[in-house]
C-alpha cells in the first residue's frame, strides 16, 4: 500500500503541475472526451476520489450515496463545477485527493472495498485510481498543449490493461477466446515488462506508453508503435478496454493526437 499510494501521489503531482498555472480560459478548453472541458475532467476525478474515500472509510454511507445517485445523479451527490473557478476546483481536488490517499494508506492491501462494479481489494482500488488519474491527465495535457512525460508508474496501468483482456470481450457480450497472449512492453526507463507465456503464438509488443494509451482508449492502435502477431492479439488490441463502464472504442478525435 505504501508503494501504490506513493505512486498515486506522484501521479496527482504530475497532473497538478499541468493545471496549476492554467489561465481561466484554459480551464474551459475542450478535451478529446466528447462534451468535457478541463474543468469537467478534474471535477470527474474529484467526484471519483470523494466516492473512493467514502467507500473506504464508510461503506454503508457509500451504499447510500449510490442509492441517492439514482435520483440525484453523480453531481447531485458529489458536487459539480457550477460557479467554481479553475483555482477553486484545483484547491478542491488537492483537498479531496489527500483525504482519499490517507484513507487508502490506513487499510490493508487485501481488504475488500465496495464500488460501483464488483468489490475490489484496497491495492487494486488505488491502482485503478492511478490509471484514471493518468489517463484523464493525458486528456488535459493534450487539450492545453502541455507535456505529459511517461514514467515507470505506467506499469500499474499496463498491468490493468493486460488483466482486463477478458473483460474487453465480456463487456461486449462476446465469448472470451481460448489461447494466451504474450505481452512484452518497453518501459520509459528501458526495462522490459512481460506478461503471459513465453511460447504463446499470439503476441503484443512495443512501448509501454503506447499500450497504456490504447488500453485506456486514448489513442487508436494504428497511431501507435504497437506490434501484434496473431489473430487473438490483433483482435484484443482492437477492442481493449481497461476501465469499467459500457463498451466503448477510441473516439475519432483521438486519431491525430
Amino acid at each position: 500500500m505504501e508503494q501504490i499510494c506513493n505512486d498515486l501521489a506522484q501521479e496527482h503531482a504530475a497532473l497538478d503541475a499541468v493545471v496549476a498555472d492554467l489561465a481561466e480560459a484554459q480551464w474551459n478548453q475542450a478535451t478529446a472526451a466528447d462534451g468535457w472541458d478541463v474543468k469537467d475532467t478534474i471535477v470527474h476525478l474529484i467526484q471519483a476520489d470523494m466516492a473512493a474515500r467514502l467507500a473506504v472509510t464508510d461503506p454503508e454511507a457509500f451504499q447510500q450515496a449510490k442509492a441517492n445517485m439514482a435520483t440525484r445523479g453523480f453531481e447531485g451527490v458529489f458536487g459539480d463545477k457550477t460557479g467554481k473557478t479553475g483555482a477553486e476546483i484545483l484547491a478542491w481536488w488537492r483537498e479531496e485527493r489527500a483525504l482519499m490517499l490517507a484513507a487508502f494508506a490506513a487499510r490493508g492491501p487485501k481488504e475488500r472495498i465496495p464500488w460501483f462494479g464488483p468489490d475490489m481489494s484496497t491495492l487494486s482500488f488505488a491502482t485503478a485510481r492511478l490509471m484514471e488519474t493518468w489517463s484523464h491527465g493525458q486528456d488535459v495535457a493534450d487539450a492545453v498543449g502541455a507535456p505529459w512525460p511517461a514514467s515507470d508508474r505506467l506499469r500499474h496501468v499496463a498491468h490493468i490493461g493486460v488483466s482486463t483482456r477478458g473483460w474487453s470481450y465480456v463487456n461486449r457480450g462476446l465469448e472470451v477466446p481460448e489461447g494466451a497472449v504474450r505481452v512484452e512492453l518497453t518501459a520509459p526507463s528501458g526495462e522490459v515488462w512481460t506478461w503471459g507465456p513465453e511460447d504463446a503464438d499470439n503476441r503484443v509488443g512495443g512501448p509501454a506508453l503506447d499500450f497504456c494509451l490504447v488500453a485506456t482508449q486514448r489513442r487508436l492502435p494504428a497511431n501507435t508503435a504497437l506490434v501484434t502477431d496473431g489473430e487473438l492479439a490483433e483482435e484484443w488490441i482492437g477492442i481493449a478496454q481497461a476501465f469499467a463502464g459500457p463498451p466503448t472504442l477510441p473516439q475519432p478525435s483521438r486519431a491525430g493526437v
